[in-house]
């Protein structure tokens, strides 16, 4: 595999949102840069899940997308279009969970 940089997690499930957050964290942590997409989806956001993205933002500087206008910060408001154009600019696609 070539040098990986960045890495997009995309997940459509409440239930795999925490385990996609702490991965994409675990990335960040080693230097890749993490992005997170949710789609279709209005994240319950549990104070686990707010503490992982806040660290993943705030601390490690990569970003999060929702193509849903309901979910809260740090989510950032993309369409689906405009996800998918971002998702293939990623060196490392990883699709969460099964939907």
């Amino acid at each position: 595999m070539e040098k990986v940089e960045s890495c997009a997690f995309v997940v459509q499930r409440q239930e795999d949102v925490f385990q996609c957050s702490r991965s994409a964290l675990g990335l960040a942590v080693e230097n890749l840069y993490s992005y997170m997409f949710v789609l279709d989806l209005k994240v319950d956001m549990t104070e686990e899940i707010k503490g992982n993205l806040e660290m993943l933002v705030e601390d490690m500087e990569c970003e999060c997308f929702s193509n849903n206008k309901e979910n809260p910060e740090p989510f950032q408001y993309m369409s689906t279009e405009e996800m998918a154009a971002k998702i293939k600019e990623q060196d490392l696609i990883i699709p969460f969970g099964s939907r």
